[in-house]
């Protein structure tokens, strides 16, 4: 009998998309100069970078180079593991100073590199070259990539729940590990805010059921030595060795803490945790 384990593997690698790259005109394609990488060799290609892909569900990355005479364009897709995590790499990569344009769910433009994500897949395109027209075939590859995948063209239905007053724009994130610095905390959206002088976070957690929301912030609470009121929901304020002081809040299956305000300013955590529970 198949384990759920070896089902999932299935399911996953059935749906997975094959990579044929387009041709682009005036350009010679080359494909066979990498190999497809894995989650056991992708360190031979990004070296050190390796383990922010790998924490984020990384699966497989196709690569091909395009050649013109000297000039020269990489593009490299990145299949993760869900729709969430392409959105995890790539919002870790972007700034909010980028020009972003419509590619895909989101992408940007920046000295000759044009990054975006589409359903599981992040997409890294770059160019050493400055010429307009290298610069034109580039962005002309970037939308074939686009049309040629599968997959979502929006971002996290999630993102939404942060409320707008005051939030940063184009630079929520998604955490899969350790949020916090704390093993125990997993899978987390985060938004930064600007209120007056203060700057603060946001960590969303969506869990399956209020018992799981509750056992989170319950083994939080806990290290705090903190005892949690059985319950679907709960506020409370404590001291984080780590980040100083937290504001945490649960209701049903999700889970909010806030980071970056002083203990004097429950006000202002209220007001937002009100807004995401309520």
């Amino acid at each position: 009998m198949l384990t759920g384990t070896l089902l999932c593997f299935i399911s996953i690698f059935s749906v997975a998309q094959e990579i044929v790259f387009p041709e682009l005109d005036g350009f010679k394609k080359n494909t066979d100069k990498y190999p497809v990488y894995s989650p056991e060799n992708l360190w031979d290609f990004i070296n050190g970078a390796a383990d922010g892909y790998l924490a984020l569900g990384f699966m497989d990355l196709h690569v091909a180079e395009y050649k013109k005479g000297k000039a020269v364009i990489k593009a490299e897709i990145y299949h993760h593991s869900s729709h969430t995590m392409a959105f995890g790499i790539y919002a870790a990569e972007r700034s909010p100073s980028y020009r972003f344009v419509n590619l895909g769910a989101q992408g940007y433009v920046t000295g000759g590199v044009i990054n975006f994500f589409k359903g599981p897949y992040y997409v890294k395109i770059r160019t050493y070259s400055e010429k307009p027209k290298i610069l034109q075939s580039e962005e002309s590859l970037a939308r074939m990539i686009t049309s040629m995948l599968t997959g979502e063209e929006v971002m996290p239905p999630v993102l939404s729940e942060f409320p707008a007053e005051g939030r940063k724009v184009n630079e929520e994130t998604f955490i899969n590990e350790s949020v916090l610095g704390h093993q125990f905390l997993n899978k987390a959206f985060k938004a930064s805010f600007v209120t007056g002088s203060d700057n603060f976070s946001i960590y969303l957690f969506d869990y399956k059921t209020p018992q799981e929301a509750f056992r989170s912030a319950e083994e939080y609470l806990a290290s705090a030595k903190i005892e949690a009121n059985q319950s679907d929901a709960g506020k409370y304020i404590f001291t984080d060795g780590y980040n100083g002081t937290i504001f945490l809040s649960w209701k049903d299956k999700k889970m909010v803490v806030i980071t970056g305000l002083a203990k004097d300013q429950a006000d202002i955590a209220d007001k937002y945790t009100s807004a995401i529970l309520e």
